[in-house]
């Protein structure tokens, strides 16, 4: 991939508030005045580097997750590196899916970083997040997706879509698809993610008048759930509607095809990983999964994107990777809106991010900084997600 391309997978268009380059608040991470530059947008330049910090699950239940976003981040690295005028001092952390480990890596990045992206799941960023927030260090979630999330503080962001922006499109076109009128619905009550997930598939289930014939819990760490597919089985639904991560998603989609149960299975974002087919191969066909982004989605970005990507590490990207992409493609954005990187100015730009074309779509960030772009509603066929809608 021509490096003009990869520039231009990551300029975007940009209709931010820019502001005078100057001084731009208190949180000066590189020393006093060291990261405020000249010039704006695209012709910002910044002598110092700029620190940024990233939180990411490499290891643990998390870790497949983590490893995606840890690419997406080394990949939008390398060509802001080629663009040039802004140059990044990326740090990544590896939380281990332990919030405690998390706390301690956020109070690390919170001493020297101007913003801080991730961490991987939910349940570690209620934990860490209040310490940067406490610290004025802006924050950009990348794959948080469970309410409550930017209410933290007014410093937390997010690039991920929440599970209440994409199931109630997953429900309603999963109904009309296979005329839905009766589920079965399981979920895993020992993670914020996946609870979360639950209560929003719950209301939608109920407000576009999908009958729950009975509600089935696990823990996340559970690894067999013939039992429970048994019992939900004999309910005889028209799909089975689950809220887990990827790691209890295989065994139970395997499980599932193995006790005879052919209906769809809709599941939340937890399940959008291409380990589904991977490990569970031929039962994960027929899986819905909602998503914030698919491969197959049109545009030019997304197309340098895939290339790009398989180029450098010679594998597919996920939508983990994307949004970990885009989550330092935002923190560019809103650095170069302002010329500076000092924590308060990042901060400014986060908050006015409007219509950023990126790999995700069009991106905004709303007045409660999360974002806002189109969400793609998926089945898995021929062993690759597949856009539904």
């Amino acid at each position: 991939m021509k490096t003009s391309v990869k520039t231009l997978a990551l300029t975007g268009t940009l209709a931010l508030i820019l502001t005078a380059c100057g001084d731009s608040g208190s949180g000066d991470a590189g020393g006093e005045g060291e990261l405020v530059g000249s010039g704006s947008g695209d012709s910002c330049v910044i002598e110092t580097p700029v620190p940024v910090g990233a939180v990411v699950s490499l290891t643990g239940a998390a870790a497949s997750y983590g490893e995606s976003q840890k690419k997406g981040l080394e990949l939008a690295l390398e060509q802001l590196t080629e663009k040039g005028g802004v140059e990044y001092d990326l740090k990544i952390e590896d939380d281990a899916t332990d919030p405690r480990q998390g706390i301690t890596v956020f109070e690390q990045l919170s001493e020297d970083r101007s913003a801080i992206i991730g961490p991987t799941l939910s349940n570690g960023a209620f934990q860490a997040q209040p310490i940067a927030q406490e610290a004025g260090v802006p924050v950009v979630a990348i794959s948080n997706t469970a309410d409550g999330i930017t209410a933290q503080g007014d410093y937390i962001f997010r690039v991920s879509l929440t599970e209440a922006q994409v199931i109630p499109q997953t429900v309603e076109v999963a109904k009309a698809e296979y005329g839905l009128e009766k589920v079965v619905v399981m979920y895993s009550n020992d993670d914020a993610f996946t609870e979360s997930g639950y209560k929003v598939f719950a209301s939608a289930l109920e407000e576009q008048g999908v009958e729950v014939l009975d509600t089935l819990t696990f823990s996340k760490a559970d690894t067999d759930f013939r039992a429970l597919l048994t019992e939900a089985k004999g309910d005889q639904p028209d799909a089975i509607v689950v809220s887990g991560l990827i790691e209890a998603a295989i065994p139970l989609v395997t499980q599932a095809r193995e006790l005879g149960i052919d209906v769809p299975i809709i599941g939340g974002n937890g399940f959008n990983n291409p380990k589904l087919m991977a490990d569970a191969g031929e039962a994960a066909e027929g899986v819905v999964v909602g998503a914030a982004w698919n491969s197959a989605s049109e545009g030019e970005l997304n197309t340098a994107f895939l290339a790009d990507f398989e180029e450098k590490f010679g594998s597919k990207p996920d939508q983990f990777a994307a949004q970990a992409y885009v989550g330092l493609a935002a923190i560019d954005a809103a650095v170069r809106s302002g010329c500076s990187g000092e924590r308060d100015a990042i901060k400014e730009g986060l908050a006015g991010l409007t219509d950023l074309e990126t790999v995700l779509g069009t991106l905004s960030i709303n007045a409660d900084r999360d974002s806002e772009h189109p969400a793609v509603v998926q089945v898995v066929e021929g062993g690759t997600f597949t856009p539904l809608n």
